[in-house]
């Protein structure tokens, strides 16, 4: 069961709302606050919206950070195992790391909304088949 499942969207946004808090306050920070406040900081655009600040640009913010933390949950464990590799791959062929991620959730993102679509689980061979066509 995930970490996330039985909270709510408000629940959710709350939680990268108090990461992003506590790291401008240089409070401490649990060790899931701490990977959130690291992407958040590769994203100035959404800083002022998650401080309570600003409005959304764009498309869903909190969709996008979440993918960045999933993906990176992925190559950290490798799972699915390659997918650390095709990481490594991309970011020698990317200006940066953040760039490759940004192809990389690009694949992830259209995999689930046809995951959802279908109502079955993504596939991981094709997840990993699209992500090594990148």
């Amino acid at each position: 069961m995930s970490l996330f499942a039985s909270q709510s969207r408000e629940q959710l946004r709350a939680t990268w709302r108090e990461a992003w808090r506590k790291w401008r306050a240089r409070l401490p920070l649990l060790p899931l606050e701490a990977q959130i406040a690291d992407v958040i900081c590769e994203h100035p655009e959404y800083q002022a919206l998650l401080a309570g600040t600003g409005e959304p640009e764009g498309d869903n913010p909190f969709l996008h950070l979440s993918l960045h933390l999933a993906l990176r949950e992925q190559i950290g464990t490798d799972r699915p195992p390659g997918i650390a590799q095709i990481h490594r791959r991309l970011s020698e062929l990317a200006p940066h790391g953040h760039a490759a991620e940004h192809r990389m959730m690009e694949v992830l993102a259209e995999l689930l909304a046809e995951a959802q679509r279908a109502g079955a689980p993504p596939s991981d061979e094709t997840y990993l088949e699209r992500l090594r066509r990148l």
